[in-house]
């Protein structure tokens, strides 16, 4: 994220979507429950090295490594966090200090931290465990609204693909010669095809989830979406299992791009081969 936005929300305090931790030779003990927090919520910003008045404080230059490793470890402890949930850490510097920012996204599944489940509520971090009507509401909010029109307002346009624009653009084109996208630039061809949104009850507006799968990168849709992913595999001899295999994590433009080339890869290499024709219509994704 930009530098001068990232100042913008620091500056801005701690609130249902910031969180600051002083974190300066560890990581604070409730680092994770803010993180369950806002999955369960509505996501946010977390910021380590940056205490509860926003003053820039810095994170020890020689504890670094550690606690950027003892961060990953523990969001893929599933004794810490479940499920588990892989996010990722930006080293900032402001002010000749390192901070760390970890944007965490609303999930799409009801997450507990240490076995308690946690809800975000102004600037602060609820266990609502053991109240049984918020946490059956949070799970009804959850089913409800996790769609492909889901607003990222924090997605920027330069987190997508321009390469994957003009090839839509080529495509569309090649179907119509005056097809109107020819000449919009990258936000008007998003609002043209719905993937630029705004909600009309929150206010919120930005890129959608569907914008996000079709365009964007490989490390925002990770953030956004961190269990996207197109499985392809080939079955040759044994039917209940498989000969090969690859896991495709790129957008859905570029995804069927690589299918269609392993596709390519594999038929022409065993062209002789019956079994090969037979096995395309096991690629799944």
């Amino acid at each position: 994220m930009k530098i001068e936005k990232i100042n913008e929300m620091i500056n801005g305090g701690e609130g249902i979507t910031v969180e600051f931790k002083q974190s300066k030779t560890k990581l604070n003990r409730d680092v994770f429950e803010s993180v369950c927090a806002f999955l369960n919520r509505n996501g946010g910003h977390l910021f380590l090295g940056v205490n509860d008045s926003g003053c820039i404080v810095g994170i020890d230059p020689e504890e670094i490594d550690k606690m950027k490793k003892d961060f990953i470890t523990s969001m893929n402890n599933p004794l810490k966090i479940s499920p588990t949930f892989y996010l990722s850490v930006e080293e900032v510097v402001i002010d000749g200090k390192i901070i760390f920012y970890i944007f965490v996204p609303e999930s799409s599944q009801v997450h507990r931290c240490n076995g308690k489940i946690y809800d975000r509520n102004e600037d602060g971090d609820i266990d609502i465990t053991a109240n049984t009507n918020l946490v059956s509401w949070m799970y009804i909010r959850k089913q409800g609204s996790y769609t492909e029109n889901r607003i990222f307002p924090f997605a920027e346009l330069s987190e997508l693909e321009n390469e994957v624009f003009n090839k839509v653009r080529k495509l569309a084109v090649s179907q119509r010669p005056d097809h109107p996208w020819k000449t919009m630039d990258n936000l008007e061809l998003l609002k043209s095809a719905g993937l630029y949104l705004k909600d009309l009850q929150s206010g919120k507006e930005g890129i959608t989830l569907g914008g996000i799968l079709i365009f964007g990168n490989e490390q925002l849709i990770q953030a956004a979406l961190p269990h996207y992913r197109t499985d392809a595999i080939l079955r040759r001899e044994d039917t209940d299992r498989y000969d090969d295999r690859d896991d495709i994590r790129t957008n859905l433009i570029d995804s069927y791009d690589v299918n269609f080339r392993i596709i390519s890869d594999w038929f022409n290499h065993n062209k002789t081969d019956r079994n090969v024709r037979k096995s395309v219509k096991n690629m799944v994704s």
